[in-house]
Order: structure tokens, then sequence, then C-alpha cells
């Protein structure tokens, strides 16, 4: 039976962006609708804010994550196309290269020669593409997935506070949005440490933390200009 080993580098591409996009949706959206209940006291002006916070923040995770990882895609295909171009016009040069990549990791001369031939005779370009560039087809950019994991993990992130204002107590909204987008944040945290191999409560903590930080931050200008206006 084939041997095959688990790495928790195999998720960092769509853990990044579900998680960002999760995270974001619920904090964002949470540190909206509490900064707004605590300006005012209607539902319906809260609802409305939470509503629109989720709208426009998934389109703009998802126009920002495909820019994003569209410059990286730009960048690793141009790397390629000039390696490219080295292998067709200086293919003992770039051997040479892959035999010295080769000896610095450890092989001597005549066996770095030797592996850098025999993957050249291969597949020259993926073989430059994954030990001089760092370009490997787990890590490689994909900003359509980037873009689409990013606005639907907002929008589930963000439904969590515009729930609860539909079931929470008028005159209790800002704590209960609160308290259950803390503990949310806590969950997701401690989930993307498990996913990424890290610790479960520093992960947890810290994003609950800034969290907390966020939402007291808003809800303390929310009051502030309500009662301004007021």
């Amino acid at each position: 039976m084939r041997h095959r080993e688990f790495h928790h580098s195999e998720r960092i591409g769509w853990l990044r962006a579900g998680v960002l996009g999760a995270n974001d949706g619920i904090l964002s959206t949470a540190s909206l609708v509490v900064g707004v209940a605590a300006a005012t006291a209607a539902r319906q002006e809260v609802l409305v804010a939470g509503v629109a916070g989720l709208v426009a923040g998934a389109l703009s995770m998802a126009a920002g994550e495909y820019v994003s990882v569209s410059s990286q895609a730009d960048t690793e295909q141009a790397d390629l196309a000039r390696e490219r171009t080295e292998l067709a016009t200086h293919p003992k040069a770039e051997e040479d290269e892959l035999a010295e990549i080769y000896m610095r990791r450890g092989l001597d001369a005549q066996l770095a020669r030797s592996v850098a031939r025999q993957l050249m005779a291969k597949d020259a370009l993926a073989a430059h593409a994954r030990d001089e560039l760092g370009l490997t087809e787990e890590l490689t950019a994909r900003p359509l997935q980037a873009a689409l994991t990013s606005a639907a993990t907002f929008a589930v992130g963000a439904g969590v506070p515009v729930l609860t204002i539909l079931i929470a107590p008028v005159r209790t909204l800002a704590p209960t949005v609160s308290i259950v987008s803390l503990v949310c944040l806590s969950a997701l945290g401690a989930i993307a440490a498990r996913a990424g191999g890290a610790s479960i409560t520093i992960g947890a903590a810290r994003v609950a933390f800034w969290g907390a930080v966020a939402m007291a931050v808003t809800a303390f200008v929310g009051r502030l200009f309500g009662t301004a206006v007021g």
C-alpha cells in the first residue's frame, strides 16, 4: 500500500481565504450592528444596516481577493514565462543553476548534477518552477476560487449577527449580538487553528480578543454620536 502523508500546508489556499472571509464577515458586520444599535433602539434600522453590511462586504471581499490573487497569478505566470525562455536559450546554464540548488541542500556535486539532468529531461519547467521559484500545484494562485470562497464565507459569517438581530430582544440588541458574535469568532478561531495544526486555545483567544476590541470601539462611537444627535 502506498504511504500518503498529510501536511497542513496543503490546506493553506482555501483555509486562508475561508477563515479571512468568515472572520471578517462576523467581525465587521457585528461591529457595524453594535455601533448602530448603540445609537438607536429601532430594530428595523439595525437590520437594514446589518443586511447592507453583509451584501457590501461580501462583494468587496470577492473583488479584493480576486484582484489580489490575480496579481499573484500574473507574477507567477511572468516568472514561468521567463523561465521557459531561459530554458530554451540557455539550457546548460539552467542545468547548472538547478545543480547548484541541490548542492546547497546537501547533495554532492556529482549527484546534484545527475538529479538536475534527470529532472530536466522529464520536465525542465516543472523542476525549475518547484525548486528555483518555489511554485507548486498546491500553492498555485487561483483567483476565482479565492474570490468565491471569500464572498461565500463572508456572507455566512455576516449572517450570524444579522440573524441575531431578528431574534434578540430590542432592549438588549447590542450586548446579545456582541456575545453571540464573540462565541462564533472563538469557535472559528479554534477551528482554523485545528485545521492548520496550531494551538486551539491561542487561535480562539486571539480572534475573540480583537473582536471584543472592535465591537467595544464601535459601540462607544455609536453611543457617542447617537447621544450627540439626540
